[in-house]
């Protein structure tokens, strides 16, 4: 066999329907596009999303097409195995991470996360605003403890109410 012996098998190529081509042929005149609209006429083509001047679902809905949720908070992360350049019961803040090149100066000044990839063979007293649970773990294990900073909460209130007045009376 060649390649020029090669052909579909018998039926999978199906010729394609001749429109407007006459009367006779059932597919005249409007040739099977119905009568006037856009649609109708040649040189016209509705992309899929287009919803006839409406506002498009991509347009009405953000994260459809990105959106960037403006509450998230941004970790800077440090793994345990990383812990342990510091001396055995010494103390691990934003500060000591710095100064042992294991944050930048940036990233010190934001939330920090200590996350449990590695092993930790020292007693450490570490201090972050986050701590994941085989980090709680490792660190306690190896006799250290773990000193939580709290996270700012802001108050949950549709808006800010100011206190009424206090009225006096006279009498």
């Amino acid at each position: 066999m060649r390649l020029d012996e090669l052909r579909p098998a018998p039926g999978a190529h199906k010729k394609g329907r001749r429109v407007g081509r006459g009367h006779g042929s059932g597919r005249g005149k409007t040739a099977g596009r119905g009568t006037k609209g856009q649609k109708a006429r040649t040189g016209s083509s509705i992309p899929p999303y287009f919803e006839g001047g409406q506002l498009p679902l991509a347009r009405r809905l953000p994260f459809k097409r990105g959106f960037t949720n403006i509450f998230r908070k941004e970790f800077a992360i440090v793994n345990v195995g990383k812990l342990r350049v510091f001396e055995p019961s010494s103390f691990v803040d934003a500060q000591a991470l710095v100064s042992k090149r294991l944050l930048k100066k940036s990233e010190a000044k934001g939330l920090i996360k200590i996350l449990g990839d590695g092993e930790l063979d020292r007693p450490l007293t570490v201090r972050a605003h986050k701590f994941s649970a085989t980090a709680r773990a490792k660190i306690e294990a190896a006799g250290g403890t773990v000193e939580t900073i709290p996270l700012a909460v802001a108050n949950k209130t549709k808006r800010a109410k100011k206190p009424a007045p206090v009225q006096t009376k006279e009498a």
